[in-house]
């Protein structure tokens, strides 16, 4: 239960603070960046641990879900880490005036927020499958 709430919080947090930075421009993504790198990094390593935990040695249309939710938490957090972490640091050497690195994070963050509305539908589907 611990597990599975910890993977819960973190990734309500990291998908729904996503939401609103690509909904907002990535208005914040400054301050947020490395809150959401912890938050993905807790719900990535509690979900390997309950998949472990869980669905150890099966791999049936609930496994399947899960994988394809699985990637697409990975990718976003990929594009979140680079795409959003390199423009955060350009933005802090340009003291938040550099307009090319504050339309990456909108557009990692857009790209971020469509792969984690992807896991959260197939990671839930997967219950019923």
């Amino acid at each position: 239960m611990i597990a599975l709430s910890l993977h819960i919080l973190a990734a309500v947090f990291w998908a729904g603070s996503t939401f609103t930075l690509a909904r907002s421009g990535g208005v914040g993504a400054e301050q947020l960046f490395r809150p959401q790198m912890g938050a993905a990094t807790v719900a990535v390593l509690s979900g390997i641990y309950l998949w472990h935990s869980v669905h150890q040695g099966t791999f049936g249309t609930a496994e399947t879900w899960l994988a394809v939710g699985a990637v697409c938490a990975l990718v976003a957090a990929a594009v979140q880490g680079f795409g959003v972490g390199s423009a955060v640091r350009a933005l802090r050497k340009a003291e938040g005036g550099d307009p090319a690195a504050r339309s990456r994070i909108t557009a990692a963050c857009r790209l971020a927020a469509i792969l984690l509305a992807v896991t959260t539908i197939s990671m839930a589907a997967s219950r019923y499958a």
